[in-house]
């Protein structure tokens, strides 16, 4: 599994520390798409839509992290690319949440195990380092269920 990375200024510091995290203590082949050098008149778009690309082109063996300052940007552009669902994170839920079997649902692995999301968007200026971590390794170490209901979903979404 290759995970691309990509961010603008606003994630800058902390896409440094995650590539790091991913590649050598995770062990997950990684590509930087960018931003290379902290610019804070840079684009998040320009950037984004290639890591959103190289999941594209290969939706089965690739993931993407893609960091701003709210994350919701990046998401949207993500999600312009065709097999691409990309989710938002920017920190937890203030009360439990239960899926329709009342299993006590975890915001994200229920992105992963329900639908099957191969792009993570972090809200890099809502976070602590630790937090994106955490949450980076969780999401990238959990797996989608393969439920009937979950892939009849995700089919709907690529393919209407």
């Amino acid at each position: 599994m290759k995970i691309y990375f990509a961010t603008d200024h606003a994630g800058y510091e902390m896409k440094e520390v995650l590539i790091k995290y991913v590649r050598d203590e995770l062990g997950y082949e990684v590509e930087d798409m960018g931003a290379h050098r902290l610019d804070s008149t840079d684009d998040y778009t320009d950037f984004v839509h290639k890591a959103a690309g190289k999941v594209s082109s290969d939706p089965a063996n690739s993931r993407a992290i893609v960091l701003g300052a709210s994350g919701q940007g990046e998401a949207i552009v993500a999600n312009r690319h065709s097999e691409v669902r990309a989710v938002v994170y920017y920190g937890e839920p203030t009360s439990p949440q239960v899926d329709a079997s009342g299993k006590e649902l975890g915001m994200i692995e229920s992105t992963r195990e329900h639908n099957d999301a191969n792009v993570l968007s972090l809200g890099a200026r809502f976070l602590t380092m630790e937090e994106a971590r955490r949450v980076v390794k969780l999401w990238l170490s959990t797996e989608f269920t393969g439920q009937a209901r979950h892939s009849r979903r995700i089919s709907k979404i690529d393919n209407e």
